[in-house]
């Protein structure tokens, strides 16, 4: 499959300097850009069969952890915000159990997109993962199954949604919710949201687009799935360094496997 017949390159050029910096001052002041329409209507149908076709290999996690994913803090109560945990849950399928002829590999691979990135996330380099597992990922989210309030400890995402919940499904953040790097927690601001009592953003979405976020700093969620269609997501994962994997005990808690 050619760039051209998995990428909507009739509405993406992606070599634009004006792209670029539309997308970089956008990510910039809102810490989210959606990409409507980015995959081809015949990419989305092929990705979405493969989905379906190789559901029943999906590793399924239902956990729960803090909004800091961080262990439990001795030093504040188990209903502080430090500690109170919350509900996640959903399937996965690992880049080894990705056809080698996948759209998804076309555009993971390709200079173009991979400089697209770089210039709007204002990085150097991206490389894919050293171990087999980590690099492209196809989330499932059946019904009610959702993704908890959480920060990212990476400081950018890269996502693909291929396939749309009847209803439910929606992402959900409010940005610069803590300061990371100052070690700032905002612990009042985000008991506020999750009390339900901060108004929050959520994105409008649409099956082949692709969205960028930075959820270092922005609290997040995935509202439970609703209904009998099953939220597909792709998360195309890259590293600013070369030869770097992810951790086995990740890769247990994410995947279920080392390889």
């Amino acid at each position: 499959m050619l760039l051209s017949e998995v990428l909507n390159t009739s509405k993406y050029h992606l070599e634009s300097n004006a792209l670029v910096e539309s997308c970089k001052a956008k990510l910039e002041r809102e810490g989210a850009i959606v990409l409507p329409d980015f995959l081809t209507k015949q990419a989305i149908r092929a990705i979405v069969d493969e989905g379906k076709e190789k559901q029943s290999l999906a590793w399924y996690t239902g956990n729960t952890h803090n909004v800091y994913l961080t262990d439990i803090d001795p030093d504040y109560a188990l209903d502080h915000v430090k500690n109170k945990q919350i509900n996640s849950s959903k399937g996965c399928i690992t880049d080894d159990q990705i056809s080698q002829h996948s759209p998804l590999r076309v555009i993971y691979d390709a200079a173009l997109f991979r400089t697209f990135l770089t210039q709007v996330l204002d990085i150097k380099a991206l490389h894919q993962y050293a171990d087999p597992l980590s690099s492209i990922n196809l989330h499932y989210a059946s019904a009610g199954q959702e993704l908890g309030w959480h920060f990212d400890n990476s400081s950018f995402a890269i996502t693909l949604l291929i396939q749309k919940p009847e209803q439910g499904g929606s992402f959900e953040y409010l940005n610069n919710m803590r300061d990371a790097d100052r070690g700032e927690m905002n612990f009042e601001g985000v008991e506020g949201v999750l009390a339900g009592k901060k108004e929050v953003k959520s994105l409008t979405i649409e099956p082949g687009s692709l969205v960028l976020f930075r959820g270092r700093n922005a609290i997040h969620r995935v509202t439970p799935t609703i209904g009998d269609t099953t939220r597909m997501l792709v998360v195309l994962a890259y590293n600013s360094e070369p030869n770097v994997a992810l951790s086995e005990s990740a890769r247990m808690t994410f995947f279920g496997r080392l390889a």
